[in-house]
């Protein structure tokens, strides 16, 4: 299974497509931080404007933790698109080439191929959210340095001390990447479905725009379904950077997240084990 593996990985770094995600992610990341670098400061004062006439903040309020959780905010919404061209990709793409049916004449259970498909699907996603943890974090802290961190929110205002912020960075980040596993298995679900990867990539983020949008509306009628959207659950990443951290929500959240990406895998073994392949 790990010569499979291998010769997956080989497949999806090959093509020049994959890199568009990781020059996507750079991109955006260097023109926030350029634009913070700009006009940053105008940005943190008026942020802080009703703060500053009773307080006096002193320090590096613009740091590169401050910046990182910004950009975060930003990119984290686009994420699931640039793992689905992948992930959408892993069984559509055979189909599409015509190689599924010669790559099924191997000695390979249908089961393995999936669990193939999906783990190097999963291992791509780790690196992609490794490379934003690089370039969002590790430039900014560069560009910006370090300091305290200020979390405004819409009822409250969060300080974090220096010394307590990096491993809420990197949990932060772990969880990122097993909310963007659950995209990988919905989108490596759909993919079982398709003979061509549009269809796949396009379904997955028409999913996934709909349940953000259900996940945010106020009405007492999409607050009943709220808890069971996994869309609901890929914020829990925020609740790092609450005082106290919300534990108990964080690993409901997770579990949310975790049983959504077993019953897509599960349900991509069992259609496609079933399916006739004809290409």
């Amino acid at each position: 299974m790990i010569h499979l593996l291998k010769i997956e990985l080989f497949k999806i770094f090959k093509r020049p497509r994959t890199y568009i995600s990781f020059g996507t992610i750079t991109a955006i990341t260097f023109v926030i931080q350029l634009a913070m670098l700009t006009d940053g400061k105008a940005f943190v004062n008026f942020a802080l404007q009703g703060i500053n006439e009773q307080f006096e903040i002193q320090g590096n309020i613009l740091n590169g933790y401050l910046v990182t959780y910004i950009i975060l905010q930003s990119l984290l919404v686009h994420i699931p698109l640039l793992v689905a061209l992948v992930a959408g990709d892993a069984l559509a793409g055979e189909a599409n080439l015509g190689t599924l049916r010669l790559l099924l004449t191997k000695p390979i259970s249908r089961p393995k191929l999936v669990m193939v498909k999906f783990l190097s699907s999963v291992i791509y996603t780790f690196i992609l959210i490794t490379w934003l943890a690089v370039v969002a974090l590790a430039f900014s802290l560069l560009l910006f340095g370090k300091g305290d961190m200020i979390n405004l929110k819409s009822d409250s205002i969060i300080l974090i001390l220096q010394d307590d912020i990096m491993w809420r960075y990197l949990a932060s980040f772990a969880f990122a990447a097993l909310a963007m596993t659950t995209i990988a298995a919905m989108s490596l679900f759909l993919s079982a479905f398709a003979d061509n990867a549009i269809g796949p990539i396009m379904t997955t983020m028409g999913i996934v725009v709909v349940l953000t949008i259900l996940s945010n509306l106020a009405l007492p009628l999409f607050s009943l379904i709220k808890p069971y959207l996994f869309t609901s659950h890929m914020i829990g990443w925020k609740g790092f950077f609450d005082n106290p951290v919300p534990l108990k929500s964080i690993l409901t959240s997770a579990g949310v997240l975790l049983l959504y990406t077993v019953g897509f895998v599960l349900g991509t073994i069992f259609y496609f084990n079933k399916k006739d392949i004809k290409s």
